[in-house]
Formats: structure tokens, sequence, C-alpha cells
């Protein structure tokens, strides 16, 4: 039986979008599936002792941006340090996701053009006029994303999702969880990797 990881990730996170096509190889070279879930940190931090980016400690701020700097680097990467459209509301792209999602549709390749519009393309993916062009060019139909993300399913979908992750153990994002190991962090893929080796 393939085995399943179990990924839970902000759209408007850096470290999200510099894991995400990795995890896909990663899976790929291992006969694993990947479950995609997006999710809002604002609903994970509240009740995991997280603090949002700007009631962080200076220090802590400074280093985000000192591994923001490596990281693209190390993995040849495009990423704007200071995307002109962050911080924004991750909500809106992660019921667009989901709603695609609920429809039957992989979201991997979704979510991967959701996050690049943020962190390399200088969009602001809380904007439904972008969230539907995003849509619409991955072969999806945008419009009908949109209104079902914005309808009455959309944020019971968002806040099952935000549950579950938090059953899970999550407490940032990305989050990984195979066969209930926990892994935080696009840096801890390499640990990811060497558990599907082992088995």
């Amino acid at each position: 039986m393939a085995r399943q990881i179990t990924y839970y990730y902000s759209l408007v996170s850096p470290w999200s979008y510099l894991g995400h096509a990795r995890l896909g190889e990663i899976a790929a070279r291992h006969g694993a599936t990947v479950d995609y879930v997006p999710i809002s940190l604002g609903a994970i931090f509240p009740r995991t002792g997280g603090l949002p980016l700007a009631k962080r400690a200076p220090a802590r701020q400074a280093y985000r941006l000192a591994e923001l700097r490596r990281w693209p680097q190390r993995l040849g990467l495009p990423l704007n340090v200071e995307p002109k459209h962050f911080p924004t509301d991750d909500r809106p792209a992660a019921r667009l996701a989901l709603a695609a999602k609920a429809r039957g549709h992989d979201i991997a390749e979704l979510s991967y053009a959701l996050m690049r519009a943020c962190w390399v393309e200088e969009r602001d993916i809380a904007e439904a006029s972008t969230l539907r062009e995003i849509a619409d060019a991955a072969g999806l139909d945008g419009q009908a994303l949109l209104r079902e993300a914005e309808g009455p399913d959309a944020q019971a979908r968002l806040d099952e999702a935000c549950r579950a992750a938090l059953v899970d153990g999550c407490f940032g994002a990305p989050w990984y969880s195979v066969d209930g190991e926990p892994f935080w962090g696009q840096d801890r893929l390499d640990l990811v990797e060497a558990l599907l080796q082992r088995d």
C-alpha cells in the first residue's frame, strides 16, 4: 500500500513555497501519495503559541530574513524576500484551493501557482481577480471556483482543515505528517524522505 503524506501549508508561507515542489518529487520517488491540505495560520497560531510576523521580536524577524536569503540560493528557486503583497490574508486562496479539491481536482499545481504569485510574481492572492486568473491559468474554471470559494460551505471546509491540522499537532507551516510522525518545516524534507526510504 502506498504511503501517504498529509501536508498542511499556508499559501502565503514562503517556507511552504520553498518545499512544495520538492515534496512532490520525494513522494513520486517513493511511490507515496500526498494529501494537500491548505490551512490558515491565523487559525493555528492563537491555539499553539505562534505569533504573526509583525508581533515577533526584532531578532526573530531579522533571522527569518537571513534564512529567506539563504534557502532560495541553496535550492535554486526565485523568491522576493519582502514581496509587495505580504503579509496578506491566506484564507481566500485556501478556500479556493479547497473548493477545487472538493471538486476532485489535484491541487498541487494550483497551490504552487498561488504561492509563486505571492513570492515571485508580486501578486496579491487575497484578491478575487488574481485568484480567478491563477485558477484559469491552471486549467480550472476560475469563476466557478471563486463562486464556490465565497459560498456558504467554503469557510466550513477551511475550518475543518485547520481542525485536522491541530489534531495532527501542527503549529506552523509547512507541516508534514507521515504515519502519525510530524515534521515541521521545508528543511525537514530530508527526514521525511529518510522515513519513506526506511520501510
